[in-house]
């Protein structure tokens, strides 16, 4: 989840928390009632969402993204 920048703050100002999509998520898809949500820690919640986000990686190098443009053409 990624804060969408507001419009009137200054470039490099810090953005507001993404309230409505952490909610969404914890209800949607994690299916935690409200009071769950509101007693976990940042760090909690954040390790539910680990087997849905993935572990991020490195961008695949030129000769691996050939070779998959090859394998995969569209």
């Amino acid at each position: 989840m990624k804060a969408a920048p507001e419009a009137h703050a200054p470039s490099g100002a810090a953005t507001a928390f993404p309230w409505d999509e952490a909610m969404s998520t914890a209800f949607g898809v994690l299916r935690l009632s409200s009071a769950d949500f509101w007693r976990m820690t940042p760090r909690e919640f954040a390790r539910a969402l680990a087997p849905f986000v993935g572990e991020a990686s490195e961008a695949p190098t030129r000769a691996a993204f050939e070779a998959l443009a090859t394998r995969f053409p569209d």
